[in-house]
């Protein structure tokens, strides 16, 4: 797990389905309601890294409609390969499998580091986004060097900018959107405000989208009903992932913010949606408060010996109890 090449390795970074609003969902055919289930594909990372091909194939058949990408870190910067895959061979398979892919996670950091603030990475990477059919190019994570080093003039110039590359997105028909961990709900200053609420407030809602990762909001103390309430269609994705039982407790707040965060990491569990602690029903009644267009199931650890058995209790869960 860890900083985010090996987080994205070995721990946790967002479902992905296009939601047409509850009185609509009882009227879609199995089909359509199936293609609005997402899949992160940062839950498969290990099934891709050995064969891409057979595991997108084996997500599609058991019924995901479409895939949120994550960026392939391990290759060259900006090389806009996925598992060894180019681009337009990644395409292709999506398309052969019947899969759509409208969001991907992809690495900013210089362009969200004070000091810095280059955009090549930025353009080099919405260009991947355009080419894979993409709406939403996603930063994953505050630059990972500074996850423990943190402060409110970091969130706010992250705020700045999101809000400049919003601009840059637009202009090429792209929207940027954020995704949190738990470092964004740790208090800063002496005010002791959260980093999120720094970004909230201060990026253009037509501009910067976030997709809310209900795993991490929820271990951090916010419930996603108030962010609803509080911050009306801001949250445009969704990361739907379940907090095992075993670990429910809150990861930030007194006491608990200058933990390194390699120790937090340490001491989570994650499991299938509908085996754990987050009670989804109540959460998928309020998607259109939210501004949900987009979910996707994820899950940054799977504990079964087969991958896809994890992916597929998720997928009916989701199906079943969910959107039926």
């Amino acid at each position: 797990m860890i900083p985010r090449r090996t987080f994205i390795k070995h721990s946790g970074a967002a479902l992905g389905a296009l939601f047409i609003g509850n009185t609509l969902w009882t009227s879609c055919t199995k089909r359509a309601q199936e293609e609005k289930i997402g899949l992160q594909l940062f839950t498969m990372r290990d099934d891709l890294a050995a064969n891409a091909k057979q595991t997108l194939m084996k997500i599609a058949n058991i019924g995901y409609g479409h895939v949120e990408t994550f960026y392939d870190y391990t290759t060259d910067k900006d090389s806009g390969k996925y598992w060894g895959l180019s681009t337009a061979d990644l395409k292709t398979i999506l398309e052969d499998n019947g899969l759509k892919t409208y969001s991907g996670h992809y690495q900013l950091n210089d362009f969200l580091t004070m000091g810095k603030g280059q955009d090549d990475a930025l353009k080099q990477q919405a260009e991947i986004a355009l080419a894979l059919g993409q709406q939403y190019l996603v930063i994953p994570v505050p630059p990972m060097d500074l996850i423990d080093k943190l402060t409110l003039q970091d969130f706010q110039f992250m705020a700045d900018q999101l809000n400049k590359g919003g601009e840059y997105c637009k202009s090429v028909g792209l929207k940027i959107g954020y995704h949190n961990h738990f470092w964004e709900f740790r208090s800063y200053g002496k005010d002791k405000q959260k980093g999120y609420e720094v970004l909230l407030n201060n990026t253009d809602a037509d501009l910067v989208a976030f997709e809310l990762d209900m795993f991490w909001a929820i271990k951090s103390g916010a419930h996603p009903l108030d962010l609803f309430q509080q911050y009306p269609k801001r949250f445009e994705m969704w990361h739907v992932k379940d907090i095992d039982k075993s670990k429910p407790e809150i990861i930030v707040g007194d006491g608990k913010d200058s933990i390194p965060s390699l120790d937090v990491l340490n001491n989570i569990k994650f499991t299938e949606v509908g085996t754990g602690t987050v009670d989804y029903k109540a959460i998928f009644k309020q998607a259109n408060e939210a501004g949900l267009k987009h979910f996707f199931i994820e899950q940054d650890g799977i504990y079964m010996k087969n991958h896809f058995e994890s992916i597929r209790n998720s997928f009916n869960y989701v199906k079943q109890q969910l959107i039926s």
